[in-house]
């Protein structure tokens, strides 16, 4: 009886220490190939090459484009139906909601096309105060017909005092002021209400995203069989839910499924309209291909389906996550991910699932929200590689190659700018935009839409904002916040906005220093002839394509998008 386990443990042993050699290796040949430097091609006089690094990453492109592809094959193809015997807990975060981004959010609950039966409805506002009323006001009107329960708690699971229940007491009729409460009695009403109503509004004491989560998921207990999660600026499609669902019920191994989370607000601003084509590339490249391997690295906040049996296995070593001696209130979703993979546990995508939801439309907004993302990324990575064993080799491979790549971009970049040319200046500037063109235009054929043409545009903001913003949130990592403020507040947060200073004056000050140190050699030998024509048509190409594609947008895009519409439909 004792063997099985035994083996089970020597098998899992061997299979972690085989998989850090091979974290070694691909570790190994990344760095010997950025650091060597080996050229494959080489044009005269050494002014074009390609290198075995690039050759690497253009692989990987190609590998992760393939399996992606591979993917979404498979999901058009599944045409299981669904049992309709599962319940769901239906959690929404709310904080500080626009009214009219929640309207829509709990008006599309309301169509969703699954059994209302069978569906548990709770709304958990993270602050009680009056100013956070309107958002359990509208929550009754959504669902008037389905007689809500709504209750305002004036703590929430972790700021429990027994000297206000001693108050409470006091004051109320009959009150015994001899006797103290050892457990809040409002959480045991909004355990009771939660247990008894199929639509739920809570309003609780401020604690954080991660709060509000936990006492939905907490006071649900083992009362369903899933638990979807759902922010309150989130449209979904009528079919989200069911496609979810028909995924986890497909596989007893699959512990968790996201969907494909696209942009409500994309023709707001330039930021929301790339943060649009951003999310497509993520969800439907990236996550696609890791869907294909069964290890998605974060089911998404709008749009996310766990089997609440497992989640509850390990929700309070989750909500109780502490990093370098702080406790953690930020990246619950990718936090909430891992904790499911380091079960053992696949994590699944669907691009059939789909959902609408607000993107930050301000820069500074839109900076705040990818520097919180930043700092949870690296966070959850050094967790994730605790549990790569436990997975397919991909999740190793890939884990390493994204978690350096900001890195080598980045040594690559300063070296470039002050011990470079500048014809090597331009040259990486134009191999960026070609690459982000061969990435757009294959994305153009798999969502079969040319507005994909755009995403080679967003390598701007990649270099110039959010690779500065790393660095910033890998220094600020014990910070903690919500990190973007609610939608009725103005940002005040202007710290990420002093990285991208420095950033701007380390470049500057190389670009400087490499056009004086080059004004100082002989231009007219044949090799400094050759590099000025390069130097010459390279600058008409990359002014020419940028030219060309800022009149696209604001020509094309801009004015198809002048009046905003109003409604927004899903074909699923």
């Amino acid at each position: 009886m004792e063997l099985k386990p035994l083996l089970n443990k020597l098998g899992s042993t061997v299979r972690a220490i085989l998989t850090f050699l091979f974290a070694l290796v691909v570790l190994g040949v990344m760095v010997w190939a950025y650091v060597e430097g080996f050229r494959l091609v080489t044009s005269m006089y050494g002014i074009i090459s390609f290198g075995f690094y690039g050759l690497l990453l253009s692989l990987h492109v190609l590998a992760q484009s393939f399996f992606a592809f591979i993917e979404h094959r498979r999901m058009r193809a599944y045409s299981e139906p669904s049992s309709f015997t599962k319940t769901i807990g239906f959690t929404i975060s709310a904080y500080q909601e626009d009214p009219a981004y929640l309207r829509e959010c709990l008006k599309s609950i309301r169509a969703l096309k699954y059994p209302p039966e069978l569906l548990r409805i709770i709304m958990v506002v993270d602050g009680n105060s009056e100013d956070d009323r309107y958002m359990m006001e509208m929550f009754k009107e959504v669902f008037a017909d389905r007689e809500p329960g709504c209750y305002v708690w004036k703590n929430n699971y972790h700021t429990w005092d027994p000297t206000q229940a001693q108050e409470d007491v006091e004051m109320g009729p009959g009150g015994d002021a001899d006797y103290t409460f050892r457990e809040d009695p409002q959480r045991k009403e909004v355990e009771r209400l939660i247990e008894s109503q199929r639509c739920v509004c809570i309003m609780q004491k401020w604690g954080g995203k991660r709060e509000v989560m936990y006492t939905a998921f907490k006071a649900l207990g083992s009362s369903v069989d899933y638990i979807q999660v759902c922010d309150s600026d989130t449209k979904l499609d009528p079919l989200a839910t069911l496609e979810l669902c028909k995924v986890l019920e497909s596989n007893p191994k699959y512990g968790a499924v996201g969907g494909d989370v696209m942009i409500l607000n994309l023709k707001d601003s330039f930021i929301s309209f790339m943060s649009s084509l951003r999310y497509w590339m993520a969800f439907n490249i990236e996550r696609s291909c890791q869907s294909f391997f069964n290890c998605v690295s974060c089911i998404s906040g709008p749009l996310g389906l766990y089997r609440n049996d497992l989640l509850q296995q390990f929700l309070e070593s989750w909500y109780n996550q502490k990093f370098l001696g702080s406790h953690c209130t930020f990246g619950d979703d990718r936090h909430l991910t891992n904790r499911m993979l380091s079960m053992g546990y696949a994590t699944k995508y669907t691009a059939r699932s789909k959902c609408y939801t607000e993107t930050p439309a301000q820069f500074l907004r839109w900076l705040n929200q990818q520097t919180r993302w930043t700092k949870s990324y690296f966070r959850e990575w050094l967790y994730n590689a605790m549990w790569w064993h436990k997975h397919h080799l991909w999740m190793t491979y890939e884990s390493i190659v994204s978690g350096l790549f900001p890195f080598f971009v980045t040594a690559t970049i300063i070296q470039l700018f002050w011990i470079g040319t500048v014809w090597d200046i331009l040259w990486i500037l134009c191999c960026i935009q070609l690459i982000g063109l061969v990435k757009a235009a294959y994305a153009c054929i798999l969502r079969r839409d040319i507005v994909m043409l755009f995403m080679s545009l967003y390598s701007a903001l990649y270099m110039t904002s959010l690779l500065p913003a790393k660095y910033f949130a890998i220094l600020t990592m014990n910070k903690s916040s919500w990190g973007t403020s609610g939608r009725r507040k103005i940002v005040g947060n202007y710290m990420p906005l002093l990285p991208l200073s420095v950033w701007s004056a380390l470049l500057l000050g190389g670009l400087c220093h490499t056009i004086y140190k080059q004004s100082q050699e002989n231009w007219l030998t044949p090799a400094k002839i050759l590099e000025t024509k390069f130097i010459f048509f390279g600058c008409m190409a990359y002014i020419c394509y940028w030219v060309l594609m800022m009149l696209l947008y604001w020509v094309w895009f801009r004015g198809l998008c002048r009046k905003r519409a109003q409604k927004y439909t899903l074909n699923v």
